[in-house]
């Protein structure tokens, strides 16, 4: 498996690099169909700059930096993760099929809206891959286990050492 990750993580992350450098470089050629949707995340979200050229280059910059990291197997979930976020407001700016206005169009849209929501979910595979190892929820789990088990023998314990000590104060058991 650590086979097909050094080589799928590079090939899922080359098209995020590309196309966030070009969204860094050229920020104007998306700059029309990203304000409607960056106006509305904006509002909602405090860190999204109002500028729609700032928004467009900052999305930009994190699929670049992040699709970099994941390519070299740096931080991968996270990467991944990072990519994932910027693919849904990219996805809904530059695919609205259903704001075509031909059937051409609209199918040609269809298919890249379609096409990110496949990459979207590659993405969140990428995001879910701990390499082998346990997940931190199962980590987790384990821990929870081992701490009820230890509390559990600590209670018994005590109760024993309790019940023994006061059988010896009361005379009932001989001490040692």
């Amino acid at each position: 498996m650590a086979v097909l990750r050094t080589f799928a993580r590079p090939m899922l992350a080359s098209i995020y690099v590309f196309q966030g450098y070009d969204a860094v470089a050229r920020p104007d050629r998306v700059v029309p169909a990203a304000e409607p949707v960056v106006r509305r995340i904006a509002r909602w979200v405090p860190v999204v700059p109002a500028d729609i050229r700032t928004a467009v280059r900052l999305n930009g910059g994190v699929q670049v930096l992040a699709g970099t990291l994941l390519a070299l197997g740096r931080v991968p979930r996270l990467s991944a993760l990072a990519i994932a976020v910027t693919l849904v407001p990219t996805t809904l700016a530059g695919h609205r099929f259903w704001a075509a206005e031909t059937e051409q169009e609209r199918a040609g849209q269809r298919i890249h809206f379609l096409k990110n929501v496949s990459m979207f979910g590659g993405l969140l595979i990428a995001a879910a891959d701990t390499g082998g190892n346990p997940s931190l929820a199962w980590r987790t789990r384990r821990r929870a286990h081992a701490l009820r088990h230890d509390a559990t023998l600590a209670r018994r314990t005590a109760k024993a050492t309790t019940t023994g000590a006061a059988h010896r104060l009361a005379g009932l058991v001989p001490g040692h």
